[in-house]
């Protein structure tokens, strides 16, 4: 006890910032020399320990409660606080927003806040697909969804005539992608009450699609990422594994035994298994909050991204991203992707167009003589992008000597 003692005195009183293990060792002491008091033990026989008490009795007098207050102050210190939150108490921070509108009066503050949409629909669209985006917006139950619309055209007003229009918040900026609009509004603390994140093209035809049956699947499925299939009929349809299968629920692989990019039940990398299309993509909200994180500023085209996905899927990317067969959809697939009127190209100012999905049927096209065609500069952009992607993707795993690739074996004996 007199080593300790002594190693506390002389060493240990340098350990300011440990304060609660400083208590700790003083009450241990305490009750050693109470101890030996209660033995009737003389401490005569030992000077130096009877004023090593005294002296312990004295701390825990008054030094005790310096220490828990100092201790308080570095509790404090240490507590993780979001930056810029460091001058406010916590109870008044508020980490996370949300999409909700709210009234300009009313008692919903005195009566609490109403419970939220728990899911988010967003979809980039153009006035020309305003039929089919209202098709789609009305199989999304209000109560369950929240609905942005990201115009990418520049028209707003002439949405105002649909019964859902002034629910629906409306985010507007010429010539931009769905991507280019989900990495600035899409914040995943933006978006962090939403349960589920549905990131939508605007050419989806939804008949036999039903939101509620869909989270219903997906949710017993535990899938973070997933998207409806495709009516394989009506579709353009890229890649197989999108492609619906009859009398099934869900698909997670596909097998392909002919051709290039084979994929067989050894197949443990994308696209044979793991892998969704990003025209209707869905993501749990880990799984947004991971992917967002991926989106690139300047790589508005997104391509790429698809075969990363399942890093973000929150565990196993063979169980937990999957195709669901029970509530499909129809890709219509419209091809005008740069097309623009040559009045339109000159007022923006832009060398490369990038409006999305003009409709054959219902788009009030310019004359031939004044179309300006820029979708093969468009998939030549996107296919850059794609090739600058890959390469960040390489340089980041190699600079990264703290990131393990937990699929890098499935890689290597996939079949792509």
């Amino acid at each position: 006890m007199v080593w300790v003692l002594s190693y506390f005195f002389h060493g240990f009183s340098s350990f300011r910032n440990v304060s609660y293990l400083r208590i700790w060792i003083i009450s241990a002491l305490l009750k050693a020399c109470e101890k030996k008091l209660k033995m009737n033990w003389n401490p005569s026989n030992n000077v130096n320990f009877w004023q090593q008490c005294y002296e312990i009795q004295r701390l825990s007098r008054w030094e005790v409660i310096n220490m828990l207050q100092n201790s308080k102050f570095n509790v404090c210190k240490i507590r993780c606080r979001p930056p810029g939150t460091e001058a406010l108490p916590q109870g008044i921070v508020v980490k996370m927003s949300n999409l909700e509108m709210r009234p300009l009066w009313s008692d919903a503050v005195k009566n609490g806040n109403p419970e939220p949409s728990a899911n988010l629909l967003a979809i980039a669209v153009g006035i020309k697909q305003k039929e089919i985006v209202d098709r789609i917006v009305k199989k999304f139950p209000s109560r369950d969804f929240v609905v942005m619309l990201f115009h990418y055209d520049g028209i707003v007003d002439e949405w105002r005539d649909l019964e859902w229009s002034d629910r629906a918040i409306h985010v507007s900026a010429v010539n931009q992608t769905k991507w280019w609009f989900a990495k600035r509004f899409l914040h995943p603390d933006i978006v962090a009450e939403y349960k589920y994140i549905f990131l939508w093209d605007e050419d989806l035809g939804v008949d036999n699609f039903d939101p509620r049956q869909y989270l219903s699947i997906i949710e017993d499925e535990g899938l973070e990422i997933s998207q409806p299939a495709l009516d394989p009929d009506k579709s353009e349809v890229h890649h197989q594994i999108t492609a619906r299968r009859k009398n099934s629920r869900l698909h997670r692989r596909i097998y392909k035994f002919k051709g290039s990019g084979r994929c067989d039940a050894r197949s443990t990398a994308p696209p044979c298994i793991g892998w969704v299309e990003m025209m209707a993509p869905v993501f749990s909200r880990a799984a947004w909050r991971c992917a967002w994180h991926m989106i690139q500023n300047d790589l508005i085209h997104a391509w790429g991204l698809d075969m990363q996905l399942g890093y973000c899927a929150q565990g196993d990317r063979m169980k937990n991203v999957g195709v669901i067969d029970a509530q499909y959809i129809v890709h219509l697939g419209l091809p005008t992707l740069g097309i623009m009127a040559e009045n339109e190209l000159n007022s923006t100012q832009v060398n490369i167009t990038q409006r999305e999905h003009f409709s054959k049927s219902e788009a009030m096209a310019p004359s031939e003589s004044h179309k300006v065609d820029n979708r093969p500069e468009v998939r030549r952009q996107s296919f850059i992008e794609m090739q600058i992607f890959r390469k960040r993707w390489e340089n980041a795993v190699k600079e990264d000597r703290c990131w393990v690739d937990p699929y890098q074996q499935s890689v290597n004996k996939s079949t792509r």
